[in-house]
Protein backbone atom coordinates (compact mmCIF):
# COMPACT_ATOMS: atom_id res chain seq x y z
CA UNK A 1 0.00 0.00 0.00
CA UNK A 2 1.41 3.06 -0.88
CA UNK A 3 2.26 5.80 1.61
CA UNK A 4 -0.07 8.34 0.48
CA UNK A 5 -2.81 5.84 0.51
CA UNK A 6 -1.83 4.80 3.88
CA UNK A 7 -1.69 8.51 5.01
CA UNK A 8 -5.07 9.26 3.83
CA UNK A 9 -6.94 5.99 5.19
CA UNK A 10 -5.33 7.24 8.59
CA UNK A 11 -6.89 11.09 8.10
CA UNK A 12 -10.14 10.39 10.58
CA UNK A 13 -8.23 8.31 12.96
CA UNK A 14 -5.74 10.92 13.22
CA UNK A 15 -8.36 13.78 13.30
CA UNK A 16 -10.75 12.26 15.64
CA UNK A 17 -7.66 11.26 18.33
CA UNK A 18 -6.40 15.39 17.61
CA UNK A 19 -9.77 16.61 18.55
CA UNK A 20 -10.20 13.80 21.58
CA UNK A 21 -6.64 15.15 22.94
CA UNK A 22 -7.58 18.90 22.92
CA UNK A 23 -9.36 20.48 26.13
CA UNK A 24 -12.69 20.24 26.77
CA UNK A 25 -14.44 23.19 26.05
CA UNK A 26 -15.68 25.47 29.34
CA UNK A 27 -18.75 27.72 29.69
CA UNK A 28 -17.42 31.23 29.53
CA UNK A 29 -18.26 33.25 33.08
CA UNK A 30 -21.64 34.25 32.14
CA UNK A 31 -22.86 30.68 30.97
CA UNK A 32 -21.70 29.52 34.70
CA UNK A 33 -24.01 32.21 35.86
CA UNK A 34 -26.61 31.31 33.66
CA UNK A 35 -26.33 27.75 34.62
CA UNK A 36 -25.98 28.47 38.20
CA UNK A 37 -29.08 31.47 38.48
CA UNK A 38 -31.29 27.81 36.71
CA UNK A 39 -30.31 25.71 39.34
CA UNK A 40 -30.80 28.18 41.90
CA UNK A 41 -34.35 28.93 40.47
CA UNK A 42 -34.75 25.26 40.13
CA UNK A 43 -33.88 24.47 44.18
CA UNK A 44 -36.84 27.41 44.29
CA UNK A 45 -38.91 26.29 43.08
CA UNK A 46 -39.21 23.02 44.75
CA UNK A 47 -39.22 25.32 47.68
CA UNK A 48 -42.34 26.93 46.37
CA UNK A 49 -44.15 23.74 46.46
CA UNK A 50 -43.61 23.11 50.02
CA UNK A 51 -44.73 26.91 50.54
CA UNK A 52 -47.88 26.70 48.87
CA UNK A 53 -48.99 23.15 49.96
CA UNK A 54 -48.00 24.43 53.87
CA UNK A 55 -48.90 28.12 53.69
CA UNK A 56 -45.43 28.39 55.05
CA UNK A 57 -45.25 32.09 55.91
CA UNK A 58 -41.25 32.45 56.18
CA UNK A 59 -40.80 30.70 52.35
CA UNK A 60 -43.49 33.42 50.92
CA UNK A 61 -41.27 35.62 52.27
CA UNK A 62 -37.86 34.06 51.51
CA UNK A 63 -38.86 32.80 47.93
CA UNK A 64 -41.20 35.69 46.40
CA UNK A 65 -40.14 39.65 46.01
CA UNK A 66 -42.31 41.86 48.41
CA UNK A 67 -43.24 43.92 45.36
CA UNK A 68 -43.97 41.43 42.80
CA UNK A 69 -47.84 41.40 41.70
CA UNK A 70 -50.32 38.61 41.27
CA UNK A 71 -53.31 38.67 39.59
CA UNK A 72 -56.06 36.06 40.24
CA UNK A 73 -60.05 35.86 39.04
CA UNK A 74 -61.34 36.29 42.59
CA UNK A 75 -60.01 39.88 42.47
CA UNK A 76 -59.84 42.71 40.34
CA UNK A 77 -56.49 44.16 41.68
CA UNK A 78 -53.19 42.19 42.14
CA UNK A 79 -52.16 41.25 45.53
CA UNK A 80 -48.61 41.14 45.95
CA UNK A 81 -45.72 39.70 47.77
CA UNK A 82 -45.10 36.05 49.06
CA UNK A 83 -48.22 36.99 51.89
CA UNK A 84 -50.70 38.22 48.62
CA UNK A 85 -49.31 34.97 47.19
CA UNK A 86 -50.49 32.91 49.54
CA UNK A 87 -53.85 35.01 49.91
CA UNK A 88 -54.97 33.11 46.85
CA UNK A 89 -53.69 29.53 48.16
CA UNK A 90 -56.16 30.70 51.30
CA UNK A 91 -58.72 31.28 48.47
CA UNK A 92 -58.43 27.90 46.92
CA UNK A 93 -58.58 26.59 50.75
CA UNK A 94 -62.39 27.86 51.10
CA UNK A 95 -63.62 25.27 48.30
CA UNK A 96 -60.86 22.79 48.48
CA UNK A 97 -59.59 22.18 51.81
CA UNK A 98 -57.39 19.65 50.71
CA UNK A 99 -56.22 21.33 47.62
CA UNK A 100 -52.28 20.03 47.34
CA UNK A 101 -50.09 20.72 44.19
CA UNK A 102 -47.48 18.23 43.17
CA UNK A 103 -44.67 19.09 40.95
CA UNK A 104 -44.33 17.08 38.40
CA UNK A 105 -41.67 18.62 35.84
CA UNK A 106 -39.50 21.49 35.36
CA UNK A 107 -37.41 23.48 32.93
CA UNK A 108 -35.55 26.30 33.85
CA UNK A 109 -33.79 28.98 30.81
CA UNK A 110 -31.86 31.94 32.58
CA UNK A 111 -34.26 33.65 34.93
CA UNK A 112 -37.64 31.99 34.00
CA UNK A 113 -38.57 28.32 35.24
CA UNK A 114 -41.50 26.57 33.50
CA UNK A 115 -43.69 23.72 35.69
CA UNK A 116 -45.79 21.50 35.06
CA UNK A 117 -48.05 21.13 38.17
CA UNK A 118 -50.55 18.26 38.93
CA UNK A 119 -53.43 20.16 41.21
CA UNK A 120 -56.20 18.22 43.36
CA UNK A 121 -58.97 18.43 45.68
CA UNK A 122 -61.96 18.29 46.81
CA UNK A 123 -64.89 20.91 46.57
CA UNK A 124 -66.16 20.72 50.27
CA UNK A 125 -66.67 24.35 50.64
CA UNK A 126 -68.29 27.24 48.70
CA UNK A 127 -65.83 28.73 45.75
CA UNK A 128 -66.59 31.60 43.95
CA UNK A 129 -70.28 31.10 45.28
CA UNK A 130 -71.25 27.52 44.43
CA UNK A 131 -72.04 25.46 46.84
CA UNK A 132 -69.97 22.07 47.94
CA UNK A 133 -70.30 19.45 45.46
CA UNK A 134 -68.16 16.89 47.61
CA UNK A 135 -66.46 16.25 43.79
CA UNK A 136 -62.44 15.54 43.86
CA UNK A 137 -60.50 17.19 40.82
CA UNK A 138 -57.27 16.42 39.85
CA UNK A 139 -55.86 19.13 37.11
CA UNK A 140 -52.63 19.09 35.36
CA UNK A 141 -51.34 22.91 35.27
CA UNK A 142 -48.92 24.78 33.30
CA UNK A 143 -46.91 28.20 35.27
CA UNK A 144 -44.10 30.33 34.06
CA UNK A 145 -42.14 31.78 37.18
CA UNK A 146 -39.91 34.90 36.54
CA UNK A 147 -36.86 35.52 39.03
CA UNK A 148 -35.06 38.77 39.82
CA UNK A 149 -31.41 38.67 40.39
CA UNK A 150 -31.62 38.35 43.52
CA UNK A 151 -33.40 34.90 43.16
CA UNK A 152 -37.08 35.67 43.91
CA UNK A 153 -39.61 35.40 42.06
CA UNK A 154 -41.25 38.43 40.57
CA UNK A 155 -43.95 37.03 38.58
CA UNK A 156 -46.33 33.68 37.68
CA UNK A 157 -48.07 33.56 34.57
CA UNK A 158 -50.35 30.62 34.29
CA UNK A 159 -51.35 29.12 30.94
CA UNK A 160 -54.86 28.95 30.88
CA UNK A 161 -55.38 26.54 27.65
CA UNK A 162 -58.64 25.10 27.54
CA UNK A 163 -60.59 27.46 29.75
CA UNK A 164 -59.50 30.45 28.32
CA UNK A 165 -61.40 29.49 25.13
CA UNK A 166 -64.38 28.44 27.17
CA UNK A 167 -64.20 31.62 28.48
CA UNK A 168 -63.58 33.63 25.56
CA UNK A 169 -66.64 31.79 24.35
CA UNK A 170 -69.21 32.86 26.49
CA UNK A 171 -69.05 28.83 28.11
CA UNK A 172 -67.26 30.12 31.49
CA UNK A 173 -67.58 33.16 33.04
CA UNK A 174 -65.38 34.55 35.28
Amino acid sequence: MSTVRLKFLCMPVMLSILFACQAPHHQTTGDMNVAAQEVRNKAAMRQFETMINTCDNALATELVDAKAPFYTPASKEPVYGGQGYLSIVRFMRQGFSDVRWKLEEMVAEGNVVAVRWTCTGTHDGIFMGLKPTGKRFSASVMNFYYFNEDGKIINDIAAEGMIAILRQIGLVKY
